[in-house]
């Protein structure tokens, strides 16, 4: 029977996990007294880190001395998960990322009274200067640690004992790593902290996966006039409000994204929202979306064939009123629509 060191270990990582959906995620260990790094890169799915053979691979290392550091990984680019470093940041500096629409997703408590915050700004990959840029915008305001604002530094992995020294509890003990907060969530004003960042971002630099801001995000298939005024940031904003309204993150650790879709694209018919924009929506903002569909726009038809369906056999179908805000608002739509 697995200890209750290893349930806690467990349990830690499925939340912080959950709280920040990724295809994979890259694991790094620390030998802290020699700062050497385990040799090999560990490219592992949610599934895998959460496995018992490498929960008790990397409490082991973890005994041995190894810190357990991760983060959400995309090729060659920031997975839209910032990092921040708050040591030396006040105490009321989460109410105040709340306040500004920097909700982080997850809260880390490194050891007793240090802190370290994701924020995931974007649902799609962000080239490095530009991840980098916005990390040092987030870290300069709240008062981060600038060292670690980058686009691919990695943060602690809760579940797991911090080894520094100088963070020894008065026992003698190494510090658990906890999860203060997790909630899956997309900041507020992450369009924003894009729009401000990208002026800066020199053109030498590889291009994003996310389009510029106010850029028409061009697709190969689906309606011309949806493709042109709904932007990444806007379909990711309605995306994550309707995965926080239906509580999926919280209800369904491991969530079956197609269903996700499928429950989001209800829920957007059922407020009139024109078909082909629900359909664009779930093309640019479901998690890792073609994922490994093999025919993606075949998909996203018959999800909305299904939605449709679906809302037509509700008993209480929505009134022409009904949550008005929640309807999508683009640029340059007729008002009579």
């Amino acid at each position: 029977m697995p200890d209750r060191g290893f349930s806690l270990s467990l349990r830690a990582i499925r939340r912080q996990l959950a709280a920040m959906p990724c295809e994979r995620y890259l694991v790094r260990l620390i030998h802290h007294p020699s700062r050497k790094a385990l040799p090999g890169q560990r490219l592992w799915t949610a599934s895998q880190l959460t496995g018992a053979s490498i929960v008790g691979f990397l409490r082991a290392r973890n005994r041995e001395g190894y810190d357990v550091y991760f983060q959400p990984y995309a090729p060659r680019h920031n997975a839209g998960y910032i990092l921040l470093d708050l040591d030396h940041a006040p105490p009321t500096v989460l109410s105040s990322m709340r306040d500004n629409g920097h909700e982080p997703c997850v809260v880390i408590e490194t050891s007793p009274g240090h802190l370290q915050a994701w924020v995931q700004v974007s649902s799609q990959p962000l080239a490095p200067a530009l991840a980098t840029a916005i990390a040092r915008q987030l870290a300069r305001l709240y008062q981060g640690d600038l060292a670690s604002a980058d686009w691919r530094h990695v943060g602690r992995l809760a579940g797991f004992t911090n080894q520094k020294p100088q963070r020894r509890l008065p026992s003698g003990w190494p510090p658990w790593v906890q999860v203060r907060y997790a909630q899956a969530c997309l900041a507020a004003n992450g369009h924003a902290l894009l729009e401000h960042a990208w002026p800066g971002v020199t053109h030498t630099q590889q291009p994003s996966a996310v389009a510029p801001p106010g850029d028409a995000h061009r697709r190969s298939h689906g309606d011309q006039s949806v493709r042109q005024t709904l932007t990444p940031h806007q379909a990711a904003a309605i995306y994550q409000t309707w995965l926080g309204r239906l509580r999926i993150p919280q209800r369904f650790p491991d969530a079956d994204w197609s269903i996700a879709d499928l429950w989001i694209a209800k829920e957007l018919l059922l407020r009139r929202t024109p078909a082909a924009e629900v359909q664009s929506i779930l093309r640019l903002a479901s998690p890792q979306f073609p994922r490994r569909h093999a025919a993606p726009e075949d998909y996203l038809r018959r999800t909305l064939q299904r939605a449709a369906r679906d809302v037509a056999q509700a008993p209480f179908p929505a009134r022409a009123n009904d949550s008005p805000t929640m309807r999508i608002d683009l640029p340059n739509r007729d008002p009579s629509s």
